[in-house]
């Protein structure tokens, strides 16, 4: 059996990767499921492994003529917690990805996805939210590939990240390859820090700042675990982990 070397730096998709710790986990097996014709599918990602563990999934996801596919991620534990999507998508299907990634300490968290639209009128929607603190490292490298013959394609990417301290960071890499001429494809990317202001006026109102911290946190990611099957779970499990954060 032929085992893949591990991958360097100089693929892009391993570039901002903890490679000592995924060198223990390597070579990761990748989980095939396929959506039938017309059908809906769901799945929830919950990462809240300790941070001494290596945390990595690999999905190719294929939605056949019609399919409809709604993910949920929580990727927030291990030295490095890796998600990886290959996703492809046939005519009139849609995925849409909603992911949180939280990361501490010396943490490594990243997301890596390819929605490659293959047939016309497919539409993919990426909404990505990352808080990090101390010297983590959050990585979004996100790539839409529209086919030549894919035309009325819509794809939309949203990448927002909220750095807690200056120590932490946050990479971004929204990409698009477009080679159809009929296409609605848009990506938005934003890095930033807390509202001072913000902070200010709760402060203002008798909050303390830990706290008024934490619920600006949880406006930022409040909408993206909305309709998940494990929704209760997911919030739970994000909440705990900001409050280690903060």
């Amino acid at each position: 059996m032929n085992i893949l070397p591990l991958p360097t730096r100089r693929d892009e998709a391993f570039r901002y990767s903890d490679m000592d710790a995924l060198a223990g986990a390597w070579p990761v097996a990748v989980e095939t499921i396929i959506v039938a014709k017309d059908s809906n599918h769901s799945l929830d990602i919950i990462n809240t492994a300790p941070e001494s563990d290596v945390f990595t999934r690999h999905i190719h996801l294929t939605l056949l003529s019609g399919a409809r596919s709604t993910i949920h991620i929580l990727n927030a534990g291990g030295r490095l917690g890796r998600i990886v999507l290959d996703v492809t998508l046939h005519e009139h299907s849609d995925v849409y990805l909603y992911a949180v990634q939280l990361g501490g300490g010396a943490q490594t968290v990243e997301l890596i996805t390819t929605i490659t639209h293959a047939e016309p009128n497919a539409m993919s929607n990426q909404q990505v939210r990352s808080i990090l603190a101390g010297n983590a490292t959050g990585s979004y490298l996100g790539k839409v590939a529209v086919a030549r013959d894919a035309q009325a394609t819509d794809s939309v990417q949203s990448v927002k990240a909220m750095l807690l301290d200056r120590t932490a960071t946050a990479n971004a890499k929204p990409e698009l390859e477009i080679y159809a001429d009929d296409v609605k494809c848009a990506h938005g990317c934003a890095i930033g820090e807390l509202d001072p202001m913000g902070l200010f006026y709760l402060a203002a109102r008798g909050i303390a700042p830990a706290d008024a911290k934490k619920l600006m946190l949880q406006a930022f990611i409040a909408s993206v675990f909305e309709g998940a099957p494990d929704e209760g779970m997911l919030t739970e499990a994000a909440l705990k982990k900001l409050g280690e954060l903060v």
